[in-house]
């Protein structure tokens, strides 16, 4: 994997909004995307000529974040692109003192719940039909910075 993700910025909205429609059955619009831009939040994005290949964002409150979304466009997966923003993404917590993550994945989501624990979330509890279109269970996970 070549790509690196960049700090998400306002050229980077449509794209994403893009891969929202094509990996979720509830995307998010360009609007709450815009999200990822302000303060108390951060994202991650990674491009090719000028196409969102994938992107992660996470809200931040004092010393927590949580990870909103990863998307990966379906004709970029199994390239290292969703471990490479969510790398990003726990870099940027471990540099800004934030001390515990959290996110919530499909039940079903596989390949998504075994990238979040090789980076060391681990799975804390269960949310009875949190998810539509499918009806599905989300996973609750959580990363805590490893204390010194």
């Amino acid at each position: 994997m070549d790509k690196k993700a960049v700090l998400f910025e306002k050229k980077h909205v449509r794209g994403a909004a893009r891969l929202e429609a094509l990996c979720f059955s509830e995307p998010w619009s360009e609007k709450s995307l815009e999200m990822l831009i302000s303060a108390g939040a951060v994202g991650f994005a990674i491009e090719e000529k000028d196409e969102v290949l994938a992107y992660g964002g996470m809200l931040t409150v004092l010393d927590e974040g949580q990870i909103t979304n990863v998307a990966v466009a379906p004709l970029s997966r199994r390239k290292g692109y969703g471990r490479e923003v969510v790398r990003a993404l726990i870099g940027y917590a471990e540099e800004n003192g934030i001390v515990s993550v959290s996110l919530e994945v499909r039940e079903s989501n596989e390949a998504a719940i075994a990238l979040y624990e090789s980076f060391g979330f681990s799975r804390r509890g269960l949310r009875k039909n949190f998810y539509r279109d499918p009806a599905e269970a989300a996973i609750v996970m959580v990363w805590e910075k490893e204390r010194t």
